[in-house]
């Protein structure tokens, strides 16, 4: 039997006890097992000696990557209705350790539909009295829904118990305005005057809209509700390890004030806890600059400054998850190497068995080609990466393109312990500059798709060696220094 559904059947997560991670063993690329790992050992705090990467709390580098999808934490009939114990056995089977866990504010109506689409639970309970235009009760704005919370500490404690960090996502940018999209999301928002028996309207210039409440000109009695809010995800959740939370998805550029207004709120929030957990901001529409001045511990850039093409090496100052779902890259087999071979951590927007978007078919959409066609490359790829992750020195490793022809190097260049990883897109021959590291180095090729690994004898190092890949196709050579 599926291990969580016999653990829900059983009535083990019903009891309440505190929860302990468990082990498990991952299946390694590259022909060999992994050593089992713990699913989560502390909470994740940015490395104080590589902050490209967040460490546990055993002090290991953790490098993040996996698939996540609309529907993983509420139903919004838009998109197919997600079995979560089938999803996460999904993300195991291709090796993944990361999920965004996606949030809907609005529960009605959606901005790619033009008809009524229910989605929920929500946070906040349907007392009434009276009804929303969605024809259920109003929403009562100062008692929470003890389903939705519920549900929230399941799924994240289930995925724990696979060894996969959660980022909780706390609103969402496409639950209060059209975004030039056919539906209008706002009359199903519980701050629609409309739908609430607070006197809340969220609609502070009449347009029908309500992006206003993501902005610091909100009255005091909404930020105040969404603190309550973000106080009670914060109790749900603190004593799990395997947490991390982001403000809100595709945010508008006017909330950008609110948004390190939240995060500077979280953090003295968690101060009073005994767990704290990294809180990030993510771009599409909010530009880099934005993000990398914000008070976050993590960010996801937009496709701008070459993330979708060329993504540029993280320098430390966040962690970085580079994310289809605002990057789209031009070329998605190649962006899990390219990304990871840069210092960048990595999150991919999975179809996950949807084929339209609201009323769009998605063969319809301008990047549903590459999108279709190169799902499972990606999943499997950014499978591999991980597996690499795990057995190098990653605290010890940064970008540095210039020591390789390619262009793609993630190394530890020194005269001890070095470790190169280069990444070859088009295959073929590669120039390394060893010269930082005299002695011996054991030589290794794998196969950017399958993970498939070939040894392939040693190199003296002190200078600038050429390699020629074995096989064709695009290729990663990766170099281990002795001890």
């Amino acid at each position: 039997m599926n291990r969580r559904r016999f653990l829900r059947q059983t009535g083990v997560w019903a009891a309440g006890a505190a929860w302990t991670s468990g082990l498990r063993s991952f299946p390694m690329a590259f022909g060999a097992e992994t050593p089992a790992r713990a699913a989560t050992a502390g909470p994740l705090r940015v490395h104080p000696d590589n902050p490209r990467y967040f460490a546990d709390g055993n002090g290991q580098a953790v490098y993040l990557t996996g698939s996540h999808t609309w529907n993983n934490f509420q139903h919004n009939s838009v998109y197919p209705a997600v079995d979560y114990d089938e999803y996460l056995d999904f993300l195991q089977r291709h090796n993944h350790n990361f999920i965004r866990l996606w949030v809907w504010e609005q529960g009605g109506w959606d901005p790619w539909a033009k008809d009524h689409v229910p989605v929920g639970p929500l946070p906040y309970a349907r007392t009434g009295p009276g009804n929303a235009l969605d024809g259920k009760p109003k929403y009562d704005l100062a008692q929470f829904n003890d389903e939705y919370f519920t549900r929230l500490r399941h799924r994240v404690r289930a995925a724990c118990d696979c060894g996969i960090y959660v980022s909780v996502m706390l609103f969402e940018g496409w639950s209060v305005e059209k975004k030039g999209q056919v539906g209008n999301p706002w009359q199903g928002h519980p701050f629609n005057q409309a739908n609430n028996i607070n006197g809340i309207d969220g609609d502070l210039n009449g347009d029908g809209q309500g992006p206003e409440i993501h902005t610091l000109n909100a009255p005091r009695a909404i930020l105040d509700l969404q603190q309550a809010y973000v106080r009670r995800v914060i109790d749900t959740l603190n004593d799990l390890d395997n947490v991390l939370y982001e403000i809100g998805n595709e945010m508008h550029t006017g909330s950008v004030q609110w948004q390190y207004r939240m995060i500077d709120f979280i953090h003295a929030y968690q101060k009073q806890k005994p767990r704290q957990h990294p809180v990030g901001m993510t771009g599409a529409p909010i530009d880099n600059a934005a993000l990398f001045a914000s008070p976050a511990d993590w960010i996801s850039p937009t496709s701008k400054d070459g993330y979708n093409t060329d993504p540029p090496a993280a320098d430390g100052r966040k962690v970085i998850i580079s994310d289809v779902d605002h990057v789209w890259p031009r070329n998605l087999p190649q962006w899990p190497w390219k990304s990871f071979t840069r210092g960048l951590n990595t999150a991919f927007m999975d179809l996950y068995g949807a084929t339209r978007i609201g009323d769009k078919e998605i063969k319809g959409l301008k990047f549903a080609g590459d999108w279709l066609d190169h799902q499972e490359t990606s999943r499997r790829r950014m499978g591999h990466t991980l597996s690499l992750a795990w057995r190098v020195n990653l605290a010890a490793m940064t970008p540095q393109e210039t020591l390789a022809s390619s262009g793609y190097c993630l190394a530890h260049a020194g005269p001890r312990e070095a470790e190169y990883v280069v990444y070859l897109p088009d295959g073929g021959s590669v120039n390394v500059d060893l010269s930082k590291s005299p002695g011996t180095l054991a030589v290794e090729w794998i196969d950017a798709d399958q993970g498939r690994s070939t040894p392939a004898g040693e190199v003296p190092g002190g200078a600038v060696r050429s390699f020629k890949a074995p096989f064709t196709g695009d290729a990663v050579l990766y170099l281990r220094g002795r001890k």
